[in-house]
């Protein structure tokens, strides 16, 4: 049943006529599945006069792009991008179906799942082909991320999985790579599943996201209170970075949601990554362990974190943080 499905596929995501960089991501993920399967990777992507995105994704790796362009997929819906996507699969039935695990991934994967009769594995940090079948091996956090769950989907296709941004690697971009592009010719149903957009209100925020910082300053248990994060803060602003947490932090109340580093929270890889205070659970390493370069600062000489970092200082953090803070806005004065 499944020898007729061939290729690996991904649901390019764009905002606003800006590709979202989990769609980058995949892109470089599916060549490396492809090249496991010797076969191709096809992007899909919807929108409204998008087709400088078509080549991104060409650049970026894709062999292919299948673009539909309608008013109706300009911003997105729940049932509109289901019949294109629905419809692309059930014309190129690709073996291999991947979405990005953001807000728009995780509504459209379910429903798509549903459409094609098909299994979904949400929330992958993990994919691999194994050798000896050719199936999608996918990998996810479970009971809130104490163990990781390997999940096969072997009798139905496509194989389809959501993923968390950050978590793969987009390829380096090449604009002299070529490939082809495809214009999908679908009628859309309007149907009584289609909802009516009346406005976008969008929130206004005064920091980037966590996985698009250069310079993290994580804090964890050890800061002890949602107070003795301003001196993170502090450090932070010093070096033009975020400050981000574990999961200790947010459980406790000190931190919001959407600044979580950890299989819980979201995958980072900044340029650098401070772990201060925070113990080094294999839940909160996994979401930061690809950081390029990682300085950790604990009390605890035996801290778990001190085996992944790069620079480990034993000590009191409440010594120690403002000490450098200080340290490195004197070196920044001296550079003005």
């Amino acid at each position: 049943m499944t020898k007729e499905y061939k290729g690996v596929f991904t649901f390019a995501e764009q905002v606003d006529g800006v590709l979202t960089g989990v769609s980058l991501e995949l892109v470089g993920e599916a060549c490396t599945l492809a090249a496991d399967l010797d076969t191709d990777v096809t992007a899909v992507l919807l929108g409204n006069d998008i087709e400088e995105l078509a080549e991104t994704l060409i650049q970026y790796g894709a062999n292919r792009v299948i673009l539909f362009q309608n008013k109706e997929v300009e911003k997105y819906r729940t049932e509109p991008y289901t019949q294109v996507i629905a419809e692309v699969v059930k014309q190129y039935k690709p073996e291999i179906l991947l979405i990005g695990a953001t807000a728009i991934g995780r509504d459209l994967g379910p429903r798509l799942a549903g459409r094609l009769h098909t299994g979904l594995t949400a929330d992958c940090t993990k994919l691999n082909i194994v050798k000896e079948t050719g199936h999608l091996l996918m990998t996810r956090p479970a009971f809130g991320g104490n163990l990781m769950a390997e999940i096969l989907c072997e009798n139905h296709r496509p194989q389809m999985a959501t993923v968390r941004p950050g978590v793969m690697v987009k390829k380096i971009r090449d604009e002299n790579l070529k490939g082809e592009i495809i214009n999908l010719d679908y009628t859309l149903d309007e149907n009584n599943k289609y909802v009516e957009i009346l406005d976008v209100i969008k929130q206004v925020k005064d920091r980037i996201d966590i996985q698009d910082a250069d310079i993290l300053v994580s804090g964890g248990r050890g800061l002890g209170g949602p107070e003795n994060f301003s001196i993170l803060r502090e450090l932070a602003d010093a070096l033009g970075g975020e400050v981000s947490g574990s999961r200790a932090a947010v459980d406790s109340g000190w931190i919001e949601k959407d600044l979580q580093v950890g299989q819980t929270g979201k995958t980072v890889r900044p340029q650098l990554y401070f772990a201060i205070g925070i113990s080094g659970a294999i839940q909160h390493m996994a979401g930061m362990e690809e950081s390029d370069f990682i300085i950790a600062i604990n009390k605890d000489p035996n801290a778990l974190i001190f085996n992944i970092a790069d620079v480990g200082i034993v000590g009191d953090l409440f010594d120690i943080v403002p000490k450098l803070t200080q340290a490195i806005k004197a070196e920044r004065s001296k550079e003005d």
